[in-house]
């Protein structure tokens, strides 16, 4: 009988145990082919990935190459560029700083024997003008096609970028119409006795520094001097330098014109995109300047508002007028209109007058002949005038115009002037069209450093000035307060208040080189022309 092995099953009971082996058979066949599908579609998903994320730098790429490609489309000679800065110093590397940077490519075409050339400040391209007869005709013969700076502002987000030297147009011709009688010959006589108040306290430094034996810091005595002065005359202010150097005032601006490296790269960006910068609203002036300024002249406001019988005849006087629509034909302007020019002409008076003066008189420590040929002039004119430092003493001082003069053609305080083509217009004497929109850059440190108009451009040289020799230079060779309708419209009390500030510093004390190295440093962050750190000068009282 043959062998048992178990309880048979029952047919059902094998059907049931087929089923289920064959549902596992699927499920396990049915995964593994999911498994299949979703390895493969994510391996189409990441070469769909890379060939999107090839097509995209492929067509930058293009892009790049097209706009570097910019000017050699047009047959204009161009500097060639690299990716992302295109002419310009990466910002973390930079060592000459834009201005400079500027200079070196006009010496570059001059070099060649170029009229002009292109550039690229990062993917912008922009037009250099090379020969002094375009530029006359961009600045003064064609003014109508570069009314504008084309240097980036904002209304709404940075309220103080809206002022004189930056705004466009209609906008522009109305407040240059208005603000051009502050400057005014009368005016100044006017503001001279308040700068000579201004004078009492540098002069009570000097006498200290003198006593102690003590260095003189050049650049920042002349500042607190400026800032004084600048605060007095256009706003009523008593700004307290000298006997509080920490003072706000000086603290923030300070701050400001030292610059940084974010705000270099912020300046040039708006520089290069201009559009998309106003669209971000980007902020070019930082918080704490925009917050302090505004603070300091809203207070001067309203109390000139709340007093309305003080009569200074100052800058915050014919803005109020402007304000309350005197001069407007009855059109009324908000106070961020007034805070923005209100700010500029601060800004610009002191700083211009006080590089003036730093940079002279590291010239003149250098240079002793020139140095007591000034000081011989000033003595001279204030014995006539009763031993008093007068406007019209001030006036006849030719010798220290001349040296004011060469300073500016050696150190121009704003560099480079910009200008952008409000319309097309064609290049005079080529084929060259410039499309509207098109950025000009003029360097003005490459121009005053060129040897065919001033040979040996290194050397400080006042004689240069001489009235003969002034005479013989082209207008657009020496520009230190720009050229044409867009002239420095405070260019007048900037001069004045420099030559007030040399006649009490120079008078009686005289100034040598302080230490062994006595190189002049420019920084590259600033956005003016100024030194990287302290200029200290030796100081003695002279009989």
């Amino acid at each position: 009988m043959p062998k048992k092995f178990g309880k048979a099953r029952s047919e059902e009971q094998l059907t049931t145990k087929i089923k289920k082996d064959m549902e596992s058979w699927y499920s396990k066949t049915e995964y593994s082919l999911l498994r299949t599908t979703d390895v493969l579609e994510m391996e189409f998903r990441s070469q769909d990935i890379f060939i999107l994320l090839a097509t995209i730098t492929l067509c930058l790429y293009l892009y790049i190459k097209s706009v570097y490609n910019y000017w050699g489309r047009r047959n204009v000679p161009y500097q060639k560029p690299s990716f992302p800065f295109g002419n310009i110093e990466p910002l973390w590397a930079t060592k000459a700083g834009f201005h400079l940077t500027v200079a070196k490519i006009y010496e570059n075409f001059k070099a060649k024997g170029l009229k002009f050339g292109g550039a690229f400040t990062w993917l912008r391209p922009a037009f250099v003008p090379v020969d002094l007869d375009i530029l006359k005709h961009i600045l003064i013969k064609d003014f109508h096609y570069f009314v504008d700076r084309g240097v980036y502002y904002n209304e709404e987000t940075d309220p103080l970028s809206a002022h004189l030297f930056n705004i466009e147009g209609d906008n522009w011709r109305f407040w240059r119409t208005r603000l051009s009688p502050t400057f005014s010959s009368g005016k100044m006589k006017n503001m001279f006795q308040l700068m000579m108040g201004c004078g009492k306290d540098l002069e009570d430094e000097l006498e200290k520094l003198c006593k102690l034996k003590q260095a003189v810091d050049i650049k920042e005595i002349s500042a607190r001097f400026t800032t004084n002065s600048t605060g007095s005359c256009s706003f009523g202010l008593n700004c307290n330098c000298f006997r509080d150097s920490d003072n706000d005032f000086r603290t923030q601006t300070r701050k400001f014109l030292n610059g940084s490296i974010s705000g270099v790269a912020r300046v040039l960006f708006t520089l290069t995109f201009p559009s998309l910068s106003k669209k971000l609203g980007l902020i070019v002036f930082p918080e704490y300047a925009t917050k302090f300024y505004r603070s300091v002249i809203r207070n001067v406001v309203d109390y000139r508002e709340a007093n309305y019988d003080i009569k200074r005849n100052d800058l915050v006087e014919l803005l109020l007028s402007i304000k309350d629509g005197k001069l407007s034909n009855g059109n009324g302007f908000t106070f961020n209109e007034i805070a923005a020019h209100a700010f500029a002409f601060f800004l610009a008076g002191f700083e211009t007058s006080a590089s003036m003066m730093m940079f002279s008189f590291y010239e003149m420590a250098e240079h002793q002949d020139v140095q007591d040929k000034v000081r011989e002039e000033i003595r001279r004119v204030v014995a006539k005038y009763d031993g008093k430092i007068t406007y019209d003493g001030i006036m006849e001082m030719t010798y220290m115009t001349q040296v004011f003069d060469e300073t500016l053609r050696k150190y121009p305080i704003l560099a480079t002037l910009e200008r952008i083509a409000t319309k097309d217009y064609k290049v005079p004497n080529s084929d060259v069209i410039l499309k509207t929109g098109t950025k000009v850059l003029i360097s003005l440190q490459g121009i005053h450093h060129d040897p065919e108009y001033f040979p040996n451009p290194e050397k400080f040289d006042p004689d240069r000035f001489l009235p003969e020799n002034k005479r013989m230079i082209h207008p657009c060779a020496y520009m230190p307060f720009g050229e044409g309708p867009r002239f420095c419209v405070g260019m007048r009390f900037g001069v004045i208040q420099a030559k007030v500030g040399m006649a009490i510093m120079l008078k009686d004390y005289k100034y040598t080189l302080y230490g062994k190295n006595h190189e002049m440093k420019l920084s590259s962050k600033s956005p003016l022309l100024t030194p990287e750190g302290i200029v200290l000068l030796n100081i003695e009282k002279v009989d």
